[in-house]
């Protein structure tokens, strides 16, 4: 049994998200144990709206690429994916960075981001692999053709 780039992409992606998702929770363990999670110097007391559309941005861009490679090999799309991809490497490097200043320095937060960032490396080696790979309708037009 052959597993092919798109259903590679779209596990990496899931397991990529589900990640994200606990990230997001294991920050908010503290609250179960009656602990704050609130970083004093963060954000100050303004609001926090924008930081919340960039959530749901960072959430979202995943989930519609899971969708579009299910649906899409066109080789432009190959190239916007591996693109996607690229950038939330660049943008997982930078938050494991950023992390590692906060103090006191969450090593649990660091250990799962570095654990994000490996596998969005994966996930940037199987989209290059399925950039650079023909398109399953082009392969089928050739077998046709050759039948």
């Amino acid at each position: 049994m052959t597993v092919n780039h798109r259903e590679k992409i779209i596990t990496l992606w899931a397991v990529f998200l589900l990640g994200t998702l606990f990230h997001t929770q294991l920050g908010l363990m503290p609250l179960f144990h009656n602990q704050s999670v609130a970083i004093s110097e963060a954000h100050g007391g303004g609001s926090i709206a924008w930081i919340l559309w960039l959530m749901l941005g960072f959430f979202t861009v995943p989930m519609m690429a899971i969708i579009a490679t299910l649906f899409t090999d066109s080789k432009r799309y190959r190239k916007l994916h591996f693109g996607v991809t690229i950038f939330y490497s660049v943008m997982n490097l930078a938050h494991v960075i950023a992390d590692s200043l906060v103090q006191p320095i969450a090593w649990h937060q660091i250990a799962l981001m570095v654990l994000l960032f490996a596998i969005g490396l994966l996930l940037n080696l199987v989209s290059f692999q399925w950039m650079q790979a023909r398109s399953y309708g082009n392969l089928l037009r050739e077998r046709e053709v050759s039948l």
